[in-house]
């Protein structure tokens, strides 16, 4: 489902609206308002676990599902976002905010979806690594691969037992394939 603001929507009149953060939310990218695709069960796992091993693998830095991300007039809700443990914006009281973050975060993991547009997803890979994102990965569930973004390097393709590249200081190895084993189901 796609819907547009305006023709000229800013992102400030964007992010006054009241229900860019209702499910499946909502992102601005290039002056439109966008609705992010259903998601399926493919993805909801991916993501679920993901954010489970990055969290437990010990470092400064936390996966966040769902977390919009607004940085150089674009707004986008990350599959995942991982953000330095002393880059969590706090309020007054020292709660972590409910507005997302205002600048890109240090990884970016993005899965695929069927209805998803591969287009627009690498569109804001790319977005967040000209900002100061370090690494990303669009995930293909259907490929059975992941396509890596890094600072000063070309994307790579990975597939089976090729190894991924974590960000320094995530004790965490995983391979494409330990990915993809979590599709099986476990008695």
């Amino acid at each position: 489902m796609t819907a547009i603001v305006t023709e000229n929507s800013t992102l400030v009149e964007f992010l006054q609206l009241p229900y860019i953060d209702e499910s499946p939310a909502w992102e601005y990218i290039n002056g439109q308002a966008i609705q992010k695709t259903i998601t399926g069960a493919k993805h909801s796992l991916l993501q679920k676990r993901l954010v489970g091993v990055i969290d437990t693998a010990g470092s400064n830095y936390e996966a966040f599902p769902e977390l919009r991300c607004t940085l150089g007039n674009r707004s986008i809700v990350a599959d995942i976002a991982v953000v330095a443990s002393n880059q969590i914006p706090l309020d007054e009281n020292g709660d972590i905010t409910s507005t997302g973050i205002n600048f890109a975060p240090a990884w970016i993991i993005e899965i695929l979806s069927p209805d998803q547009s591969q287009t627009r997803v690498t569109g804001n890979i790319l977005h967040c690594m000209r900002n100061g994102t370090q690494l990303g990965w669009l995930i293909d569930p259907y490929e059975r691969s992941v396509i890596v973004y890094q600072s000063n390097s070309l994307p790579d393709i990975l597939s089976e037992a090729d190894v991924l590249p974590i960000l320094e200081g995530i004790n965490l190895k995983l391979t494409v394939n330990d990915i993809f084993a979590w599709f099986q189901r476990v008695s």
